[in-house]
């Protein structure tokens, strides 16, 4: 009789394992926890290709704005789409979208959208109000346009002319050119929490050093990079937590690195993303950072989270005769992550794609 009882348990069991979802998991899923819910593909109405991805930025579920350029047969023409919490749609209508040039970073100040726009090789910022485009022009001319921030009451342009690095910073009625310390090189990247909280990240005669604005004055911010080391990005919080990422050169090799700085110490780790480019990382809706990674699967994209000393890795949605799939920029939007970038078919040129987690 106990044989025959241990029978039907066993039976009983076996049924339910069959018959719950829960139980059959698939070796990919128990590998990527982070995968659930999955990612999905939104449609992106389609440029001339082949594009480039500049940036993506949202304000809530229902405002994003993606930028880039294509790549057209006279040179590069300016590309911008918005995000509307449904669709996709391609804008047009901002000053010299039909002359050549090229988007860059986007930008949330106030009730405003602030885009950097290189419109025929003289910079400008595209600002989106309530009433529709207005553009702010630089004050001169650069060589190289190289990065744009902006927060309420100031905004930064980094690049260089024929007598070197420039600062040039708008206060919201002029430009005014700012200095860097001695030993600057060249201002490779900017972003900015507050009119008086900046951060730069800036090539030196000793090596990559973090630079940090005040209100008053471009400072050396005594960060203790790794050694032989750069950075990609640097993410501001509102919380004032900052976190660093970039690349870490050891006997030839590169590693991926991030810095975070709680308000007190710097605490450095090393998670397993390999020599991923972290310029596309954002803090997702779930608090983990997120960012895209080279995936192992030309039909698929593939993305990292980052949760303290935990890192996992989903994939975004399959794709017919894909062949590269390239995420390029993150953006959180509300309680989902919004990734815009390239797609490449077997026979065609890269095209424009965007997938969503969550929301």
């Amino acid at each position: 009789m106990n044989g025959l009882r241990a029978v039907v348990v066993y039976l009983v069991l076996a049924c339910a394992a069959v018959a719950s979802p829960a139980a059959v998991v698939s070796p990919a899923a128990a590998a990527t926890p982070s995968a659930t819910p999955d990612w999905s593909a939104l449609p992106v109405p389609a440029a001339a290709p082949p594009v480039t991805v500049s940036d993506l930025a949202a304000r809530g579920r229902g405002e994003a704005w993606a930028t880039g350029y294509e790549h057209a047969a006279d040179g590069l023409r300016p590309m911008l789409y918005r995000w509307d919490g449904t669709a996709w749609s391609r804008d047009t209508t901002f000053p010299g979208a039909a002359e050549p040039g090229w988007l860059g970073k986007v930008q949330f100040v106030g009730e405003e959208a602030w885009i950097f726009h290189n419109r025929a090789g003289e910079g400008q910022i595209l600002r989106r109000s309530a009433g529709g485009w207005s553009a702010v022009p630089l004050p001169q001319t650069l060589s190289i346009y190289q990065d744009f921030a902006a927060a309420p009451g100031g905004a930064w342009v980094v690049g260089e002319d024929d007598t070197g690095v420039k600062v040039l910073h708008y206060d919201g009625s002029r430009w005014t050119t700012q200095s860097t310390p001695d030993g600057v090189l060249y201002v490779m990247g900017i972003t900015a929490r507050t009119a008086t909280d900046a951060w730069a990240w800036a090539d030196t005669s000793t090596g990559t050093t973090i630079l940090r604005w005040d209100g008053t004055a471009w400072r050396d911010a005594k960060v203790s990079l790794p050694s032989n080391s750069n950075v990609h990005t640097i993410l501001l919080e509102p919380s004032g937590r900052v976190t660093i990422g970039g690349s870490q050169y050891t006997d030839g090799v590169s590693r991926t690195y991030l810095m975070t700085f709680n308000g007190q110490a710097w605490h450095t780790t090393y998670p397993p993303l390999g020599d991923t480019y972290t310029e596309a990382m954002v803090r997702g809706p779930d608090g983990a950072l997120w960012l895209p990674v080279r995936s192992d699967r030309a039909f698929q994209s593939k993305y990292a989270r980052v949760d303290g000393k935990r890192t996992t890795f989903s994939y975004g949605p399959q794709r017919t005769n894909a062949i590269d799939v390239k995420p390029r920029a993150l953006a959180r939007a509300g309680s989902a992550l919004l990734s815009f970038g390239t797609v490449e078919i077997y026979g065609s040129k890269p095209n424009l794609m965007s997938e969503r987690l969550g929301g």
